[in-house]
């Protein structure tokens, strides 16, 4: 999935976000507002992991990604 797609359609797939990362607050994700360098480092913030895991993550969440999360 491209990830232009997934940042212009930010508010559908936001509940996926935080089915991913449960410790992301409505706040941290409004802050984001789709841009993958932020989320990556909120996910940092929250779960304390290295910027190298928090983009495996990210990499990772977004293969999954598919149409049926922008319906």
């Amino acid at each position: 999935m491209n990830w232009d797609r997934i940042e212009g359609n930010w508010k559908q797939v936001t509940g996926k976000a935080k089915v991913q990362w449960g410790k992301l607050t409505d706040d941290d994700l409004e802050v984001v507002a789709g841009h993958r360098d932020q989320l990556a480092g909120k996910i940092q913030e929250r779960y304390g992991v290295a910027k190298d895991e928090a983009e495996k993550q990210l990499t990772a969440w977004e293969a999954k990604a598919d149409d049926s999360w922008f319906a």
